[in-house]
């Protein structure tokens, strides 16, 4: 008969940390969220960190180049989904690595020959009020003029008014060469009393633009993580399909990790993959692999080469494996587990392997008990997809504005690689059937607001446990299983919400 574990699948909603000593020393402002992203010795120094535990999923609904430069700029790393050309994917990379911080590529563009309806329909996309006119409608043809808000009023204007009548034209504009520095073109910004400031090149096309307010935020960005030439990092997924392929593109590109995108992880098809960049590139290349859920799963690809491990399957809010299946485990049991396989992986060959735990984050504090339970750092999906810098569509909803968020599972996703077995057998070019649901997010904004207010509470949790490093609260942590009788009293109770109450009576 088959082999049963007597262990309940846990989730993270299942348990809770246990406060330990608070010393004088123990502020968020004292606490250091830096941990290894690949493998290293003990020791030694890991050649990858994040500043930040967090890195965005694998997802088309989630991780493009927006997203990796805002993410990169607040000291965690996202990786470029696989679900795409290899050409698309690369150009995504390459546009990260060569991104330069303050200057910002126009993603607003406007033809001479639209009207104030355009303008209205592009900024409800995108959210920006400063758009640039251009010959051709694109964001490096020759600039024509500039729209901001400034320089038009619904209220008293016809939505068929011709662009050309309200943008200010080039000739009026204060313009500079796309050579300037960042200093100088903040100068310049601060001399005219500037809100943004078109770089052109002598065709007078459009490069970039500065933004006075990003001035004060570049200032802030203390937690970024760049490489040895002062460029963002970022990763990319790959399939055990065409690695051959694609793994070269993205070196070359400049992707300074990598990581198998798999619904499940402990198969063959993954060791060959490791197996041959290995070969092809010896250590160079860092490439993470998964997902797995137990101690045999994080053995098979500790064995293989990996350089970090991916855990958990089924727990993402857009995914339905277990629905489907019934494969999967309880994140938080999962994670005990790997954890525990991790650390005496460590004890018996000095080197540690990081692990990431992937899905089950519902609320901000999971993140916490996720770090606690062993995971040096978290994937999100669900959380980034529902910032500005995700590439889902912003709409309105039921009168709330609402982002689209797709699972790399759904036929519109169409990425059958994932869920194949390295032989056609998912269906061919394909998918049998779905493992992720098509859905909407509520809109959340910036990611930096976000991000930091998510972090904040992470860092006051681990100073309640008496811990400055995520390394001491793995070490420290007390947790306790919690009941849903206890769940309740965690929350608000037998008290009347105002908010709830304004609701009603409106």
């Amino acid at each position: 008969m088959a082999l049963y574990t007597q262990d309940v699948s846990r989730t993270f909603g299942e348990y809770l940390l246990i406060p330990g000593y608070t010393a004088a020393e123990h502020t968020p402002s004292n606490v250091s969220l830096k941990t290894p992203l690949v493998k290293y010795k003990k020791d030694e120094e890991p050649s990858l960190s994040l500043n930040i535990p967090l890195t965005s999923a694998i997802m088309q609904s989630v991780s493009d180049d927006n997203l990796a430069v805002a993410l990169a700029r607040e000291g965690g790393l996202s990786f470029i989904y696989g679900s795409q050309s290899i050409e698309d994917e690369t150009d995504m990379v390459a546009r990260v690595k060569n991104y330069k911080a303050g200057y910002v590529s126009s993603d607003s563009n406007l033809r001479a020959d639209m009207t104030l309806q355009d303008v209205l329909r592009l900024k409800e996309k995108t959210g920006h009020s400063t758009m640039a006119v251009t010959a051709d409608g694109t964001e490096h043809s020759e600039l024509l003029g500039i729209v901001t808000s400034r320089d038009y009023r619904v209220s008293r204007m016809a939505v068929d008014t011709p662009i050309t009548t309200f943008m200010t034209p080039f000739d009026k504009l204060v313009t500079a060469s796309s050579d300037i520095t960042l200093s100088e073109a903040n100068d310049i910004i601060w001399e005219h009393k500037l809100n943004s400031l078109p770089l052109i090149d002598d065709n007078k096309r459009l490069k970039f633009f500065v933004f006075r307010k990003d001035y004060e935020q570049h200032k802030e960005n203390f937690n970024e993580i760049l490489d040895e030439q002062k460029r963002y990092l970022v990763g990319a997924g790959i399939n055990s399909r065409d690695f051959e392929e694609r793994v070269p593109a993205l070196v070359k590109a400049g992707a300074d990790a990598l990581c198998i995108d798999s619904s499940e992880g402990y198969t063959e098809w993954q060791k060959l993959t490791i197996d041959w960049v290995r070969k092809e590139f010896g250590d160079s290349v860092k490439i993470g692999a998964g997902n797995v859920v137990d101690k045999d799963g994080f053995r098979f690809l500790t064995e293989s080469g990996a350089d970090f491990i991916k855990v958990g399957i089924g727990g993402g809010a857009i995914c339905i494996t277990r629905e489907q299946k019934g494969i999967g485990r309880g994140q938080a049991s999962a994670i005990i587990d790997v954890a525990e396989a991790r650390n005496e992986y460590f004890k018996e060959t000095g080197i540690y392997i990081p692990i990431c735990s992937d899905g089950g984050i519902v609320h901000d504090y999971h993140i916490t008990l996720a770090l606690a339970m062993g995971a040096d750092f978290v994937m999100l999906g669900r959380y980034f997809a529902r910032f500005d810098e995700a590439p889902g569509n912003k709409i309105m909803l039921g009168g709330t504005y609402v982002k689209e968020y797709w699972g790399e599972g759904t036929n519109r996703a169409r990425n059958w690689q994932r869920y194949d077995f390295g032989t056609g057998a998912s269906g061919g070019e394909h998918l049998s059937f779905e493992e992720g649901v098509d859905s909407y997010v509520p809109y959340a904004g910036p990611l930096k607001d976000n991000v930091d207010r998510s972090l904040s509470k992470v860092r006051s949790t681990m100073c309640n446990c008496g811990c400055l490093t995520i390394p001491e609260l793995q070490a420290n942590a007390k947790l306790t299983l919690v009941s849903s009788t206890s769940i309740v009293e965690g929350s608000s109770h037998d008290v009347i919400l105002k908010d709830n109450l304004r609701n009603t009576n409106s």
